[in-house]
């Protein structure tokens, strides 16, 4: 039996969601990650990778969950909003969540390559907390099986 509020208080619920949006993009043949921002436990955002739907290098899971989010909230600034995304973001995404001014960011996988932490500061807002590894196999095994599939 699930338990609602533990999951809601882990983050889990929310990086399920994520994870569905990372399916999304695995089965549309795009990198598989997959983004929810949520706002007063109701998520306001959600999308997944596009960069070879719309040809387009800045179209990350992340930066196109801030446009939807902002659209639903009617505001730039996301203070009271958490991103939930199931890889590390990355230089550009973390410099979006930055100028977003996002509450808090959890993600699942650590990104080894291209996460923003791999610049040893903080670019992101200070204000920003961040809670990383939540459900980190199961996002880091979909990545895996993606890889191996185009391999």
């Amino acid at each position: 039996m699930i338990d609602l509020a533990t999951e809601l208080y882990t983050g889990e619920y929310f990086m399920k969601e994520a994870l569905i949006e990372a399916e999304k993009a695995f089965d549309a043949g795009e990198i598989p990650v997959g983004a929810v921002i949520v706002w007063k436990n109701r998520v306001v955002g959600r999308a997944h990778n596009l960069t070879e739907t719309l040809n387009d290098p800045t179209a990350h899971a992340e930066i196109q969950a801030i446009t939807a989010a902002t659209n639903t909230t009617g505001g730039k600034y996301l203070t009271e909003c958490t991103l939930y995304v199931t890889l590390e973001p990355c230089v550009m995404c973390a410099g979006a969540c930055f100028w977003a001014q996002l509450g808090a960011i959890v993600y699942g996988a650590d990104d080894e390559k291209r996460g923003y932490s791999l610049t040893g500061q903080s670019i992101l807002h200070p204000k920003t907390r961040v809670i990383k590894g939540v459900m980190k196999e199961k996002c880091a095994g979909l990545l895996k099986s993606f890889f191996k599939k185009i391999r």
